[in-house]
This record gives C-alpha cells, sequence and structure tokens, in this order.
C-alpha cells in the first residue's frame, strides 16, 4: 500500500540534501530541519443553531533567526499540523531567498468555511487569535491570510488582537483590506511576482513571452493575476483548474484563443469556483481536473496546493514544456523533481517564484508600522525589483555551480538562515 503523502517529511528531504550541499554541522541540521516553537490549541465556538463546536487550531513558528516569524493561517477541513510544519519551514526558506528580515510561521484552522456562517468564521478567528497572543504580534510573529482566509478575517483577528492588547497594532497582521491598514498592490503580489519570474527565466532562455503559451493549474489569488499579468506581457494562457464546490471535483477550463482572466473571474465564486454553465456558454472546454499539465504549452504553473506534480503522473508533461514557475508551495515531489531536472524543463522553486506574497505583506507590515502608505505603483516597482534580484540570485548559483534552481535556492536560503542563527550564538 502507498503510504500517504507527507509535506513535512518533504520539506525535510529537501533541507537534508541542501545541509548535506553545505556541510552543515549536526547541531544546525537539527535546529533548522525542525520547528522551533509550535502552538496546538482548541477553539471552542458557540454555532448559529446554540450548539458549540470545538475546532483544531495550530501556529508553528519553525524559525526566528533573522527576524519575526511570517506566514498565513489556513482554513481547511483536511489540515493537519505537519503540513503547517512543512509550510512554516518553507516560509523560514521564502523569506530568505529574497532577503527580507523575516523568518517562517505558519497556522490553520481544521475548519471549511464553505459550511461555516460569517458569524462562525468570525468566532473561530477570534478564538484562534486568543490563544496565541501572548506569542504573536509585529515584534514575534506575523500572520496573513492563506488558503480559504481573506481580508475580512485578519481584520477579525487585529481587532481581537488589539483588545486584549489594549493599543492599536495594525502592523500585528497582513493582507487586510486597503484603508484598514492593508496594502495596495497585495491582492496581485504573489501572481504577479510569479510572472515576473517566469519573464525573467524567459529572457534567459531566449523566449519571446509574446509568443509563448502558458497552461495554469488553479484559479484562486495566486493563478488568477499571474494568468492576468501573463496576458498583459503579451503570452496567451490557454487553461486554468479549479475545485467545484457542488461536486467536490476539479475541472480545467481551455479555450484555444486563450484564457480571458477578467472574464473568467465575473463567472467565479469567491473561494474559486467557475460556473461551468457560464464557461461553456463563453466557449470554454470543460476537461478533467488533471488536463492543465498534458497541455502543448511553454510555461507549466502549478497554483494550487502541494503534491500536485509527482512521478506518476510527471511523464504527462508535454515535450513543449520550458518551464514550470511554482506557484503553489510544494506542488513538485522529490521524485518528479528528479525527472524534471533530467528532462532539462527550466523550473522556478516555490519558496522563489511565490514570494512576491510575503515581499508584499512585508511591504505592508513596514507601511503599518510608520503609518505611511505608498502608491500601488510603488509597491509593484519595489516588488519588481525584490523578485528580479531573488531570481538573477538564484540563476546564478544555478548557473555557476551548473546545478537545480531548487538546489541553488536552498544553498542561498539555508546559508543566510544558518548564518543568522550561528551569529546569534544558537549553535
Amino acid at each position: 500500500m502507498e503510504k500517504p503523502f507527507n509535506a513535512f517529511e518533504m520539506a525535510q528531504k529537501q533541507f537534508d540534501a541542501a545541509a548535506e550541499k553545505l556541510g552543515l554541522d549536526q547541531a544546525t541540521r537539527d535546529l533548522l530541519r525542525n520547528s522551533l516553537r509550535e502552538y496546538h490549541f482548541l477553539i471552542p465556538v458557540r454555532m448559529d443553531d446554540g450548539s458549540y463546536k470545538v475546532f483544531r487550531g495550530f501556529r508553528v513558528q519553525h524559525s526566528d533567526a533573522r527576524g519575526p516569524c511570517k506566514g498565513g493561517i489556513r482554513f481547511h477541513p483536511h489540515e493537519t499540523v505537519d503540513t503547517v510544519r512543512a509550510l512554516a519551514m518553507w516560509m523560514t526558506w521564502k523569506t530568505a531567498v529574497v532577503d527580507i528580515p523575516l523568518g517562517g510561521g505558519k497556522g490553520g484552522v481544521i475548519c471549511d468555511p464553505h459550511n461555516l456562517s460569517d458569524r462562525e468564521q468570525e468566532g473561530i478567528c477570534r478564538g484562534w487569535v486568543r490563544q496565541v497572543a501572548v506569542n504573536v504580534g509585529h515584534e514575534q510573529d506575523v500572520p496573513a491570510p492563506d488558503v480559504m482566509t481573506h481580508g475580512q478575517h485578519m481584520l477579525w483577528m487585529m481587532d481581537e488582537f488589539e483588545r486584549i492588547r489594549g493599543a492599536k497594532y495594525p502592523g500585528f497582521i497582513t493582507g487586510k483590506p486597503v484603508g484598514m491598514g492593508g496594502s495596495l498592490g497585495r491582492t496581485e503580489a504573489t501572481g504577479f511576482g510569479v510572472i515576473y519570474t517566469v519573464r525573467e527565466a524567459m529572457k534567459e532562455l531566449g523566449l519571446d513571452i509574446k509568443k509563448s503559451i502558458g497552461a495554469f493549474q488553479g484559479f484562486g489569488n495566486v493563478s488568477q493575476y499571474a494568468v492576468k499579468l501573463f496576458r498583459e506581457y503579451g503570452g496567451k494562457p490557454i487553461c486554468v483548474s479549479c475545485w467545484d464546490q457542488t461536486d467536490q471535483t476539479s475541472y480545467t477550463f481551455r479555450r484555444e484563443s486563450g484564457v480571458d482572466p477578467d472574464e473568467l473571474m465575473s463567472i467565479t465564486d469567491k473561494y474559486g469556483t467557475i460556473d461551468k454553465a457560464k464557461a461553456r456558454k463563453a466557449g470554454y472546454e470543460i476537461l478533467p481536473g488533471d488536463a492543465w499539465i498534458e497541455q502543448e504549452a511553454d510555461l507549466l504553473v502549478p497554483a494550487a496546493l502541494e503534491n500536485q506534480i509527482s512521478g506518476a503522473n510527471v511523464g504527462k508533461i508535454h515535450k513543449r514544456v520550458r518551464i514550470i514557475a511554482e506557484g503553489a508551495n510544494g506542488p513538485t515531489t522529490p521524485e518528479a523533481d528528479a525527472e524534471i531536472h533530467k528532462r532539462g524543463i527550466f523550473l522556478i522553486p516555490d519558496f522563489l517564484c511565490n514570494a512576491g506574497g510575503v515581499t508584499c505583506s512585508y511591504f505592508e507590515q513596514v507601511q503599518c508600522n510608520m503609518n505611511y502608505f505608498w502608491s500601488r505603483e510603488e509597491v509593484l516597482s519595489k516588488l519588481d525589483e525584490k523578485m528580479t534580484a531573488g531570481f538573477k540570485a538564484v540563476s546564478d548559483l544555478a548557473r555557476k555551480k551548473n546545478i537545480y534552481m531548487r538546489d541553488a535556492a536552498y544553498l542561498i536560503a539555508v546559508t543566510r538562515v544558518a548564518e543568522a542563527s550561528h551569529k546569534r550564538g544558537w549553535v
């Protein structure tokens, strides 16, 4: 029987490979392959029918050697602490590879917001904060939205934190709505960041982005804005996929003439489910959820969940594909990595490729802490500068040492975190 996928085991395996290449001492390996702190707690909530339900919540702080921890909070019915641990570790490498002064954290609650009223979700948000209020904050650990959480959730959490602390702390949490401490440019930051790195990769490979075709997995915030910018640069996105809440199945929406993200967003609900009937009417083919990986395209962008390109389906990738840009966290397993490397496909690793979100969250935190906000153009210009510098550092090292892009990104990130740990005298 096949062993179930475990994201944390995969994250540790990736770290171990980097640690071996760097020759890290055992104490540093022990420190960085595990979480520095973990909080497991229960959140009792009074439901709309008057009954009480208890939800399980987590906050994992992987490393704060380079600054306060940073990372989102997920609401998901299948959330596990090992997934949260993996995501916290990846956040450490993500902040390090783009060189912002933060560490890695992640949070989650086992729940399905589709089946909860706004009042019940507010109860979960406030309950989550009450459990960790003394362990988080702009000087310790800064949360943000993630899967199935959004700006309103962040406001409820900020309000509860400020009630407990008795003062205003807009920098406690990021991903807030504009006008309530949120940053212009934050909504599109992760997706735009993905395409900034794709743009640089295509320059390096001598590809014309205006003649390129892209296939995108997912149609949440990351994919929506990645498709949008790719199209603005002149590329042709031919498909996206999404999870359909009504029948618990994923589908790929393909149109040979190209996907129009604004058109699809107009028929997509707040959880990223596209209306199939309206999509057909607009000329889209409705294909199985995994059809995105088989498309004849120059670019593949997995921008949904982890464990999406595996040893079982990596062989379905079309021979035309030149670049894989990991918009999601951990979408490619080590087994698939080996085949992608063997085929010479240029891979932009997740914790570099999707670092636009945390980079713009950092910008939001800075703006909140100084109570002065920048224009959208200024935010996106700073984001482009950070993402391009991060990409070039990784790409230059990969070429210099003739190594895989993921390995180069890990070497840079782990080196920075290990050095910070050593200088602090922890190991």
